[in-house]
C-alpha cells in the first residue's frame, strides 16, 4: 500500500478505553492539520487490517463536489519510530501481540512526545480482531481525529478573530462566534440576519448567522433544517442576476448530530448553488437550540471558490469558527474534548 511522504509531521467508540497525560518535554508537535503517522509492522500495514485503517483516515470529506481525502497519511513500520517522527501532532501506534493482549483495547494519549500531540494506541492479540474491529467501527478514528483538529482550529481562533464582528453578534442575537480576520466585511443593517465576507475574487469564504423561533420538537431533522435554510438564506442572499438566489442541492446534503458545549447541534452540510446564475460550492450549517430566548440559532459557512478543486482547508477553517458559537450562558465555557467511548 503506498502512502504520500510526510509534509513535516501535529477523543469517538473502542472495545476498552483508556486515556493519559504524560509531561511533555516542551517541544511543540511539528505537522500541518489532518496530517497523521500510523506506526505498525509491515505485516499488519500491508494486508486487510492496514488496508481499512489507510481507507478510513483518507476516505472523502464529505459535503464537496470532488474528492479531497480527510488526511495525509505517513505510515512508519514500528522500528523506524524514532526521533523527529515522534513529535508529530497526530499519531496512531498499532500493536499486534498474542503474547500481550487477549481482546482490542484502544488508548488515547495527550501530548506523550511534544506539546499539543495526540496519539492514539489500538492494541490487538491478532490481526483478524482488529480487522473486526474497524469494521464495527467504522469511522471512529476519523470523527476522533477531525474533532482533535477542529478544537486546535478553533483555539487558533480565540486569540486571533474579527473582533467587530463579534461586538455585532454580541449586540444583534447576545451570541459569541469567532470569525477568521481575515473575514471582515459584513452587514451593518440587517435585522435578524448577520452576513460576513472576505469578498476575495479567489478563494471566498462567507460566514451567515441567523435565527428562528422554536416552536416544532421536530425542528432538528434534515428536512426540516434543510427547508428553514433555503427559505431563510433564498430571501438574505440574492444573486447577481434578477431574481436569482441561493438555494441548496438537495441531493448533495448530510444531516448528523454532535455535541457542543456539552449540548446537541445538528450540523447540515453539503452544496448550494445560486438559482438563476451561475454560482455554487460546499456549505456547513450548526443548528443549536437557545433554551433562555426559546430560539434556533443557526450559523453556517459557505465557499465559492471555481478556480480550484480544493476547497477543504477552506471549508475547515469555517467549520473551526462555527465550533465557537456560544449561546448566551456559555461565553466563558470551553469546547468538550473528544472522546473514544465504549
Amino acid at each position: 500500500m503506498k502512502t504520500p511522504i510526510l509534509t513535516l509531521v501535529f477523543s469517538s467508540l473502542l472495545l476498552f478505553f483508556g486515556s493519559c497525560e504524560n509531561n511533555p518535554t516542551g517541544i511543540r508537535s511539528t505537522g500541518v492539520p489532518f496530517d497523521i503517522v500510523v506506526v505498525a509492522n509491515p505485516v499488519t500495514w500491508n494486508n486487510t487490517a492496514g488496508i481499512l485503517l489507510n481507507d478510513e483516515l483518507t476516505a472523502p470529506v464529505p459535503g464537496l463536489l470532488t474528492d479531497e481525502a480527510y488526511m495525509m497519511v505517513t505510515y512508519v513500520p514500528t522500528h523506524e519510530f524514532k526521533g523527529m517522527l515522534t513529535y508529530v501532532r497526530n499519531i496512531i501506534i498499532v500493536n499486534v501481540d498474542e503474547s500481550l493482549y487477549t481482546k482490542v483495547s484502544v488508548k488515547t494519549e495527550r501530548n506523550r512526545w511534544s506539546v499539543g500531540q495526540s496519539v492514539v494506541h489500538i492494541n490487538t492479540p491478532t490481526e483478524s480482531l482488529l480487522v473486526d474491529y474497524l469494521k464495527e467501527n467504522k469511522g471512529i478514528l476519523i470523527n476522533y481525529f477531525s474533532r482533535i483538529e477542529m478544537n486546535r482550529m478553533a483555539d487558533e481562533l480565540q486569540r486571533s478573530f474579527n473582533i467587530p464582528a463579534m461586538n455585532k453578534l454580541v449586540a444583534q442575537f447576545n451570541i459569541k462566534m469567532n470569525i477568521p480576520s481575515d473575514i471582515k466585511n459584513f452587514n451593518t443593517d440587517t435585522v435578524g440576519f448577520f452576513w460576513a465576507s472576505n469578498n476575495a475574487n479567489r478563494g471566498r469564504m462567507d460566514v451567515v448567522v441567523y435565527t428562528f423561533p422554536y416552536t416544532d420538537p421536530q425542528t432538528f431533522t434534515h428536512e426540516y433544517m434543510l427547508a428553514m435554510r433555503d427559505s431563510i438564506l433564498g430571501v438574505n442572499i440574492p444573486g447577481s442576476f434578477p431574481n436569482s438566489y441561493m438555494s441548496t442541492n438537495a441531493m448533495f446534503t448530510s444531516y448528523a448530530p454532535i455535541t457542543l458545549y456539552g449540548k446537541y447541534c445538528g450540523v447540515l452540510r453539503g452544496l448550494w448553488e445560486m438559482k438563476g446564475d451561475m454560482m455554487g460550492g460546499p456549505f456547513v450549517s450548526f443548528a443549536r437550540l437557545d433554551e433562555v430566548n426559546n430560539r434556533i440559532v443557526v450559523a453556517e459557512g459557505f465557499v465559492y471558490a471555481p478556480e480550484t478543486d480544493r476547497k477543504k482547508n477552506m471549508m475547515r477553517r469555517l467549520e473551526a469558527s462555527l465550533h465557537t458559537l456560544r449561546l448566551p450562558g456559555e461565553f466563558e465555557t470551553l469546547l468538550d474534548g473528544p472522546e473514544i467511548n465504549d
